[in-house]
């Protein structure tokens, strides 16, 4: 854990995530990644620098799953914590019928969340994007789209005045699977019917795949989307 925090909080402090007087709701799904981004900043925010406020938001979208557990850890890290009830799975699956679903399920639940942490007074809301995720972003964009692109680990959405952050984009999924099987994080089985049936799937399991051949491919990856000084593309309007 105290590796994760090291990496987490040089994140911080690299991308100024968090500043003093902070309110920050962290988007809480039940995976091994949100809870592991609950457990670093629960922590975090006793020896942060920057004082801040932490709070807890998990969207239901009636999929049948029982939140409780989560409930419990907040009340035991002393995060407050809030359950917001949703229809996001019956507008996907039942009314739009949607053969890709996970593009219109992550924006009705983005946009749940930015409404309710706005709501709650917050500044930030942190996700529990990792390091893996920012590159098989980064792949699917490049081999999908023809462009390069990735989300940032900071992200100002001016419509609602509130702050996106990342905080374990230097953080391995690998690592966080480790600590989420030794501290017993109480995960929260997704039983959503396009769990593992997904582009993104298929990256990841891509990039494991290859990293076997190109031990370090992670890191070079990661590195390159920080290489500003070092990017080379064909601009036509300069030939």
């Amino acid at each position: 854990m105290q590796k994760l925090l090291s990496k987490l909080r040089r994140a911080v402090n690299d991308f100024k995530l968090i500043e003093s007087g902070d309110k920050v709701a962290i988007g809480l799904s039940g995976g091994k990644d949100s809870l592991t981004l609950l457990h670093l900043l629960s922590r975090y925010r006793t020896f942060s620098p920057e004082p801040f406020e932490l709070i807890v938001i998990t969207i239901d979208p009636k999929t049948g799953a029982d939140f409780s557990p989560l409930e419990k850890l907040c009340n035991e890290l002393n995060v407050p914590f809030y359950l917001i009830e949703s229809n996001i799975k019956e507008i996907v699956f039942d009314i739009r019928k949607e053969k890709n679903p996970c593009s219109l399920c992550a924006n009705l639940r983005r946009g749940v969340l930015n409404e309710k942490a706005k709501d709650l007074g917050c500044t930030k809301i942190a996700l529990g994007h990792h390091k893996n995720d920012a590159i098989e972003t980064l792949l699917m964009s490049m081999f999908y789209e023809g462009r390069i692109n990735s989300f940032s680990p900071k992200t100002y959405l001016s419509r609602k005045d509130i702050t996106v952050i990342r905080p374990m984009v230097y953080i391995d999924e690998l690592e966080i699977k480790s600590t989420a099987a030794k501290y017993e994080f109480p995960i929260i089985h997704n039983p959503c019917p396009a769990n593992g049936l997904t582009k993104r799937q298929y990256m990841k399991d891509l990039t494991y795949a290859l990293e076997k051949d190109i031990p370090g491919l992670k890191d070079h990856l990661l590195g390159a989307l920080m290489n500003i000084e070092q990017l080379n593309i064909w601009d036509k309007s300069k030939f």
